[in-house]
């Protein structure tokens, strides 16, 4: 029994870990995206919308749920019992541990319109970490598949 409870907090820290999501933020630079050439274009923001930035469904959530849930239900009864117990209790945490996943990872973000100095009219989604302003001048950096907005 002694050994379940460390299984199910080794499990558990190991979803929390799993659980850090990227980030999404302006400001924020992957390894992968230093030391690369980022076009830039100047424009000014036209409108801000807040939005919601989903949570992640890596998998990992739902694997760490079913482990801990799994471990919970087999101390219910013994022999056929337990058998049900842990079946029953990886279904509902593997459940969850996505929803747990989901929510813990999900971000208040801003759609920023911007008119270009081109005349051309984007709009780019990050995270709500920066305020932006309907007529404040900006800059667009767009490369290596990431477009972001800031000041």
């Amino acid at each position: 029994m002694h050994a379940s409870r460390l299984l199910c907090a080794t499990v558990t820290a190991l979803l929390l870990a799993g659980c850090a999501a990227t980030s999404d933020s302006g400001g924020a630079y992957s390894k992968g995206q230093t030391r690369q050439e980022m076009n830039v274009r100047l424009g000014v923001v036209d409108s801000v919308r807040q939005v919601m930035i989903e949570g992640t469904r890596s998998g990992i959530g739902a694997a760490a749920g079913a482990a801990v849930g799994g471990v919970a239900g087999s101390e219910i009864g013994h022999g056929r019992g337990s058998t049900v117990g842990s079946i029953l209790g990886a279904v509902a945490g593997g459940i969850a541990g996505q929803a747990i996943e989901q929510q813990t990872t999900k971000k208040a973000g801003l759609e920023i319109t911007i008119k270009l100095e081109s005349g051309q009219i984007i709009a780019v989604t990050q995270e709500a970490d920066e305020a932006f302003h309907a007529g404040e001048r900006v800059r667009v950096l767009s490369g290596g598949g990431t477009t972001r907005v800031s000041h």
